[in-house]
């Protein structure tokens, strides 16, 4: 062969492959070539005008467009079908309804109010089927028909089914509710007592030797020297005798001296906590006591002991301490969610990790006034009795409260979805209509929230497969216009 003819040969074979090239770019204009690594912005739109599909797209990735079914090339899901929709219409440019014959004045679709018909039949915007209006109907305006509209959306009651959505009535209930927090257990401050004597002196013996020691009320605590305590015994007996002599002499000035003598000298006793029985002892005998015995004023443990023989003592020393356990107190920590049901007097129940199987009732004592502004919470203190001491100051506790039972509108937890900036649910209107509601809920009692504002008792909604709806809703648009309205 010839190197002319070599040259001829390799010529044609290079024309061959271009144009073999560039009938197969034409061939894959009309649909998209995309492997996992395309990316939205490489995607084009679909432009076939025929069927009524007009793309199939990904629920995750709406950018995605495809002329035929498949697998998104993005993350391989399964393609879902949008149908085409007709231009937008107006009521100037649908037909009028003229008669009045009948019960029903028109025929609309509730997906598009402003279509009006004389007849029933599809809707030409969205061919679902038209809903009869009877006269007398109450209508929406143009204003609220233009908002609603943006917040509808259609999911086909079979993929409904596929997807596993649930839906369920808004209705009435009677709520439980129950505030759970933790608590501390400490002492009941009005039942702490502290021992002081009125007098300088010096402590002789000493009954009650040792801290956490518990006594009762009237029991000895340890005795007590006091020069001034002796002096006014020997007044008082020197009273005694004076009234013993004079108390019935007939000048009523001399009598009335001595008994008011006596009173005065008796008087000085009793403030300086000498008990009765020891003053009658004392004008039984009729000899001065060197030590006296200070008794306990309450019954308790001792929690703080600074009685030592021989140690002096002013009125200004702490001797004792004695804290009374027979009632404790229990402060617990609410969230600012929880304060407007807290309530003086409400019932509480109490659990410590030392007596799992058993609980103790007490009840809400004091609220606080002001919010902690490092935990953002309000202390409130319940009042627990302990006749048996078993509760101890220091322990831990498990703390619940009860909430009066209250009936008001209420949705299952699942029905709500919270994004943060507020919570929405999914209603139902039938025929695969659904439409996207904000809500306004209240505290939630067990696996329900209390709905206060947003929904009506009857109306129903999505309580299961609220994602795959939320996907759906943003596939077509429905939550982009109408987060585009909300304040």
């Amino acid at each position: 062969m010839s190197l002319k003819q070599k040259a001829l040969i390799l010529t044609l074979a290079v024309v061959c492959v271009a144009v073999a090239f560039g009938l197969g770019w034409r061939a894959g204009r009309g649909s998209i070539a995309a492997d996992v690594t395309t990316h939205e912005h490489d995607l084009q739109p679909v432009t076939n005008e025929q069927g009524d599909i007009e793309y199939w797209t990904c629920t995750m990735h709406p950018s995605v467009k495809m002329s035929v079914p498949g697998k998104c090339p993005i993350c391989a899901m399964d393609l879902v079908p949008v149908r085409k929709q007709a231009p937008q219409a107006h009521e100037h440019d649908l037909q009028a309804v003229t008669s009045d014959e009948g019960e029903i004045e028109y025929w609309t679709c509730t997906m598009h109010p402003s279509v009006k018909m004389a007849g029933p039949g599809k809707c030409p915007i969205c061919a679902m089927d038209l809903v009869p209006v009877r006269k007398g109907d109450q209508r929406r305006t143009t204003a609220d028909s233009a908002t609603t509209d943006r917040s509808l959306f259609t999911v086909d009651p079979r993929r409904q089914q596929m997807i596993g959505v649930r839906t369920e009535s808004v209705a009435a209930r009677t709520l439980d509710r129950t505030i759970s927090t933790i608590g501390r257990v400490e002492l009941d401050e009005r039942r702490i007592v502290h021992v002081h004597t009125k007098f300088s002196g010096w402590i002789g013996k000493v009954y009650v030797d040792y801290t956490w020691q518990h006594v009762r009320k009237g029991e000895p605590l340890f005795t007590v020297y006091s020069p001034d305590l002796v002096s006014t015994q020997e007044e008082y007996l020197l009273a005694l005798k004076a009234q013993s002599a004079l108390g019935n002499h007939q000048l009523q000035e001399v009598s009335g001296g001595a008994r008011s003598l006596l009173e005065a000298a008796r008087r000085r006793l009793l403030l300086w906590d000498i008990t009765e029985d020891q003053i009658a002892k004392l004008a039984q005998s009729g000899e001065v006591q060197k030590e006296l015995v200070v008794y306990s004023p309450a019954e308790g443990h001792v929690t703080v002991r600074n009685a030592f023989e021989n140690m002096r003592v002013e009125p200004d020393t702490p001797i004792y301490t004695i804290a009374d356990h027979s009632v404790v107190w229990v402060h617990v920590d609410i969230y600012e969610r929880d304060i407007p049901m807290v309530r003086l007097g409400q019932r509480a129940v109490m659990t410590v990790e030392s007596f799992p199987d058993r609980q103790f009732s007490g009840k809400v004592t004091y609220i606080e006034p002001h919010v902690m502004e490092e935990t953002r919470t309000l202390r409130a203190r319940l009042e627990f009795s302990n006749p048996d001491l078993t509760l101890k100051p220091g322990m831990y506790a498990d703390v619940k409260l009860h909430v009066p039972s209250t009936t008001v509108v209420a949705v299952p937890e699942s029905a709500v979805l919270r994004t943060g900036e507020r919570d929405i649910v999914f209603v139902d209107q039938g025929q695969g209509r659904m439409e996207v509601r904000q809500v306004q809920i209240g505290p939630r009692a067990g696996d329900y929230y209390e709905v206060r504002r947003g929904l009506k008792v009857g109306e129903r909604i999505v309580v299961a497969g609220n994602f795959l709806i939320d996907a759906e809703s943003k596939v077509q648009g429905a939550i982009a216009n109408w987060e585009g309205e909300q304040p």
